[in-house]
């Protein structure tokens, strides 16, 4: 029975963590003015947030659907996604949406490195059913390294924010900050193994970043 709440797809969860992302963007580009237009930009740019917004409600929807929980991450994310999309309608200034990955890169970053110091490894808590056999140190260690790569892709964003234009900094989320956390992720199977996790422990599931959409 327990095997049956255990989530079957890596590949539902990266939707989940993803599917908003691919959302704001598809809407951003159908209602972008061809020309060159400040007012035609933020009213495409208003549009796909309000879409991003109902796009994260209704992943957090799905993930309690389908697998009878919600991560402390997705609960984080889905809450800065409607805030900051809020501010962003309002204040009608994209720089928000912009902002919100680098505060959710620090917030987990910070999580995570506060923990290890304290000897807590709080992916553990997050991650535990998928690790089994994984020991504290070795819990301890990928807790740590996330918790760096968090701070360095918060640092991406912050560089990228100021050299891109909105719409490359858009598709940068998906072609350069997804490959990265994919990338980081099989980085940190060597490790993994020489602390306790069977090589057959692997699953699409080990497989899956931390969201960082």
């Amino acid at each position: 029975m327990a095997d049956d709440a255990k989530p079957k797809s890596g590949w539902l969860n990266i939707l989940v963590d993803y599917g908003p992302l691919l959302v704001f963007l598809a809407t951003y580009k159908f209602y972008a003015p061809e020309e060159s237009s400040p007012l035609g930009e933020i009213a495409a740019v208003i549009r796909g947030t309000i879409a991003f917004m109902v796009a994260a409600v209704a992943a957090l929807a799905f993930s309690k659907w389908k697998f009878g929980r919600i991560s402390p991450m997705l609960w984080l994310s889905t809450a800065l996604i409607v805030g900051f999309g809020a501010l962003t309608i309002w204040l009608r200034d994209e720089s928000f949406i912009q902002i919100k990955p680098t505060v959710i890169y620090l917030l987990f970053g910070l999580a995570l490195i506060i923990g290890w110091l304290r000897r807590r490894a709080l992916l553990e808590i997050l991650l535990g059913a998928a690790f089994e056999g994984l020991d504290e140190q070795g819990w301890l260690k990928l807790s740590r390294n996330w918790g760096l790569f968090f701070f360095a892709l918060a640092a991406l964003n912050e560089v990228l924010r100021a050299m891109l234009s909105f719409e490359s900094w858009l598709w940068a989320k998906l072609w350069v900050f997804l490959p990265l956390s994919f990338l980081f992720t099989f980085t940190q199977i060597p490790m993994l193994l020489r602390h306790g996790l069977a090589a057959e422990g692997v699953t699409e599931e080990e497989q899956t970043p931390p969201p960082t959409a």
